[in-house]
């Protein structure tokens, strides 16, 4: 599990990529940046290689537009169906082999979890203060936050008449397992999620999103076999419960901007990034 140390580097991250994208044009140096955050240049140096693998400036090129739209070019909707090539031990078709989508029946939907008993805690990740949530079938709830109390609103939000537990299950660790760098021993995951039957499909398609790949909205509208629904796909995407294993973060805008993310757009911009650089160095050593 990833140190306090983790969080707080992060909280320094994601300030310096939200800087970026304020000050992009400047193209502000190494010492800018890392005054902006109040470390020094080679403090700032170190933790993002500790952070990301990769140094600030190959870091930052993946947070470009630019690269975006590569990725996004490359990205023809047939990937949804591009065969498993590399076995288990490749990182870009993880999710959708691990992962299962169950959803909650009518009742438990509209009753907010009525019959629901919800144990939840909160963890370091590398993006932040992470909430997993679960149910004795799966888990229902992933979000990232800056603060605590906001994590456990949100929670009580969504279910507001479940029972809640706050403790630690050891279905929790299955899921923390996805943010570390070696997926060669995870478990497969049920996820028990309260949505419609169409955002059920929508998440459920965006699972089929290899690491270090981007689709549009456009090409998910597609996948699910209605290629006008571009509009409805979006707030399907927006409200997705589980950040990060349903991976929305890999959907963007046509033009290559990244569009908007329920869990802050820095955030969703270091995670791409982040993946680029794991998928970089797996590539390498293939």
């Amino acid at each position: 599990m990833e140190k306090p140390q983790d969080h707080l580097n992060f909280e320094r991250i994601a300030k310096a990529i939200a800087f970026l994208q304020q000050n992009f044009r400047a193209q502000p140096s190494l010492s800018d940046i890392a005054g902006h955050v109040h470390v020094s240049p080679e403090h700032f140096q170190r933790i993002f290689q500790e952070w990301a693998g990769i140094s600030p400036k190959k870091f930052l090129q993946y947070t470009s537009i630019q690269h975006a739209k590569r990725l996004l070019t490359g990205s023809q909707t047939n990937l949804f169906h591009a065969s498993l090539e590399t076995g288990l031990s490749s990182t870009s078709r993880l999710h959708d082999l691990f992962i299962q989508i169950e959803g909650m029946t009518p009742a438990e939907y509209k009753l907010g979890g009525r019959s629901l008993t919800i144990c939840y805690a909160i963890y370091p990740s590398p993006f932040g203060n992470m909430l997993i949530a679960s149910t004795s079938k799966g888990v229902c709830e992933v979000a990232f936050e800056n603060g605590i109390d906001n994590l456990r609103e949100s929670l009580f939000m969504s279910f507001p008449n479940a029972t809640f537990a706050n403790e630690h299950r050891p279905l929790h660790d299955a899921v923390i397992a996805f943010f570390h760098r070696d997926w060669s021993n995870l478990q497969a995951l049920k996820l028990h999620l309260r949505g419609t039957p169409f955002q059920l499909r929508v998440w459920e398609a965006l699972l089929k999103i290899p690491m270090g790949k981007l689709v549009s909205y456009q090409q998910v509208a597609s996948e699910i076999g209605n290629a006008a629904a571009s509009r409805a796909v979006g707030t399907a995407i927006g409200q997705n419960p589980i950040a990060y294993l349903i991976p929305c973060h890999r959907v963007i805008q046509t033009s290559g901007l990244l569009g908007g993310y329920r869990w802050g757009l820095p955030r969703k911009t270091a995670i791409i990034a982040w993946e680029s650089a794991i998928q970089t160095m797996h590539d390498d050593t293939i």
